[in-house]
C-alpha cells in the first residue's frame, strides 16, 4: 500500500534509463539543437560514429551536449581551444568534419 500523495511511477521514473533509452535521447538532443548548422555538424557526428560508440563514449556524447552549440563548433573548427575534459579521440574525430552531409 502507498501513501496518500505518493507518486505510483516514482521508482520507475528514478531508474537510471537503459543504454538504447540513452542512445535515442542523444540522437534526438544531437539533431535538435536550435541551428541548422549545429544540427548537421552535431547530429551529423552522432550519425557516423554512434554505432561503434562504447559506454565512455555516449558519456563523452552526452556530456558534450550539455556545452553551447558556438562552443562545439568551435571546437570542432578548431577556432578555439578544446577544453580537457572534452579533448580526446572522439573530438578529433569530430574535428575531422567528414561527416558533415548539407543536402541541397
Amino acid at each position: 500500500m502507498r501513501a496518500i500523495g505518493e507518486c505510483p511511477t516514482r521508482t520507475a521514473m528514478s531508474e537510471t534509463p537503459d543504454l538504447s533509452a540513452r542512445m535515442a535521447r542523444a540522437k534526438f538532443r544531437s539533431w535538435h539543437r536550435g541551428t541548422r548548422e549545429a544540427d548537421f555538424m552535431i547530429g551529423g557526428f552522432y550519425d557516423r560514429y554512434a554505432n561503434n560508440w562504447s559506454e565512455d563514449d555516449l558519456v563523452w556524447f552526452e556530456s558534450l551536449l550539455d556545452e553551447d552549440d558556438v562552443d562545439i563548433m568551435a571546437w570542432a573548427l578548431k577556432t578555439q581551444p578544446t577544453p580537457d575534459a572534452i579533448a580526446g579521440s572522439q573530438m578529433e574525430l569530430m574535428q575531422k568534419l567528414d561527416y558533415v552531409h548539407i543536402p541541397r
